[in-house]
C-alpha cells in the first residue's frame, strides 16, 4: 500500500460532508488501495458535531483511514494537504444582498487561500463547492500565488450530472448511454447546459442529443431551465439544499482529476478562463469542457458553437465578470 495521503474537508459539519465523508474514506474518490488521514475543519461552535462525525467514521471501521482530525483552525487543517475540497461558505440568508453574500464569502475565502499557499503542498488540488463557487475559487486562487492557478477548480459537476440525467430520463436510457453534455460559465441560474456537442446511445447506435430527443423546443427551452433551476427545486421539495446529489459530484470530481477522464469524453468543470479559444475574458473561473490526464485538465477546443450558444455562454461570463470585480474591490 502507498503512503496516506491528507484530504481536507471544509464545513465538515454539514449536510453535504456528511454524505461525502464515507465515500471518500471508503476510497470511492482516491482509490481502493489509497490509504487517507481525513482532516475536517469547521467553525469552532461546530465541534461537537465534528466529534460526533468523528466517532462514526470510527464505527465504519474503514481499512483505508488511517486517522481523522477534527479542527477550527486553519494552521493544523490546510497543513501538508494533497488534495483540499472547500465545501464550508457563508449561506445566503433571507432578505440577503448577493453582493452581501459575496463580502462575507470573500472574507472566508481569502483566508484559506493564504492558509493554502502557507501550509499546503504546492502540488494540492483544490476543489471549491461553496457558494458562489466560481468566484469563491478564484479569491482562494488570488490567494495563494505560489500554488499553479491550474490546481484550483470549482464545481459544476453537479450541474453535469443534472444535464445528463434530464437527457436519459427524456429518451429513455441509462445515465451512462448520455456524455459529452458541457456546463458553461457560473454555478449559477445563468449557467448554460448545451448538448450541441453531447451524443446518446439509443439502441447500442450512437446518435446526438438534438436526434435522440427529437423535440428542439424542449432542449431549447425547459431543459436548460430545468438544469437551471433544479438547486432551487430541491430546496423547495426538502426544505434543504442537494446533499448527496451534491457530495455523488464532487465524488466525480475529485476521482477524474486523480486517475483522468474516461477515453474520448469530456466533463465539465470551473477552471481559470485564461487562454481559453471561445472567446471567455481571462482572470475568471468558468465551466468549460474539458479532459483530465496525469492530474492535468486541459479546455477541449475546437467544438462549434451557433448563435443560440454564444448569446448564452456571453451572458453567463458577464455574470462573472461582475462577481469578480465586485469581489476584488472588497479585497482592495
Amino acid at each position: 500500500m502507498s503512503d496516506p495521503i491528507r484530504v481536507l474537508v471544509t464545513g465538515a459539519a454539514g449536510q453535504i460532508a456528511y454524505s461525502l465523508l464515507y465515500n471518500i474514506a471508503k476510497g470511492d474518490v482516491f482509490g481502493k488501495d489509497q490509504p487517507l488521514v481525513l482532516v475536517l475543519l469547521d467553525i469552532t461552535p461546530m465541534l461537537p458535531v465534528l466529534d460526533g462525525v468523528l466517532m462514526e467514521l470510527q464505527d465504519c471501521a474503514l481499512p483505508l483511514l488511517r486517522e481523522v482530525i477534527p479542527t477550527d483552525k486553519e494552521e493544523v487543517a490546510f497543513k501538508d494537504l494533497d488534495a483540499a475540497i472547500l465545501v464550508g461558505s457563508m449561506p445566503r440568508k433571507e432578505g440577503m444582498e448577493r453582493k452581501d453574500l459575496l463580502k462575507a464569502n470573500v472574507k472566508i475565502f481569502k483566508s484559506q487561500g493564504a492558509a493554502l499557499d502557507k501550509y499546503a503542498k504546492k502540488t494540492v488540488k483544490v476543489l471549491v463547492v461553496g457558494n458562489p463557487a466560481n468566484t469563491n475559487c478564484l479569491i482562494a486562487s488570488k490567494s495563494a500565488p505560489s500554488i499553479p492557478k491550474e490546481n484550483f477548480s470549482c464545481l459544476t459537476r453537479l450541474d453535469h450530472n443534472r444535464a445528463r440525467s434530464q437527457l436519459a430520463i427524456r429518451v429513455g436510457v441509462p445515465a451512462d448511454n448520455v456524455k459529452d453534455v458541457i456546463i458553461w460559465g457560473n454555478h449559477s441560474s445563468t449557467q448554460y447546459p448545451d448538448v450541441h456537442h453531447a451524443k446518446v446511445k439509443v439502441q447500442d447506435k450512437e446518435v446526438g442529443a438534438y436526434e435522440a430527443v427529437q423535440d428542439d423546443n424542449w432542449l431549447k427551452g425547459d431543459f436548460i431551465s430545468t438544469v437551471q433551476q433544479r438547486g432551487a427545486a430541491v430546496i423547495k421539495a426538502r426544505k434543504l439544499s442537494s446533499a448527496m446529489s451534491a457530495a455523488k459530484a464532487i465524488s466525480d470530481h475529485m476521482r477524474d482529476i486523480w486517475f483522468g477522464t474516461p477515453e474520448g469524453e469530456f466533463i465539465s468543470m470551473g477552471v481559470i478562463s485564461d487562454g481559453n479559444s471561445y472567446g471567455i475574458p481571462s482572470d475568471l473561473i468558468y465551466s468549460f469542457p474539458v479532459v483530465i490526464k496525469n492530474k492535468t485538465w486541459t479546455i477541449v477546443d475546437g467544438l462549434a458553437i451557433n448563435d443560440f450558444s454564444r448569446g448564452k455562454m456571453d451572458a453567463t461570463a458577464k455574470e462573472l465578470v461582475e462577481e469578480r470585480d465586485t469581489a476584488l474591490e472588497f479585497i482592495a
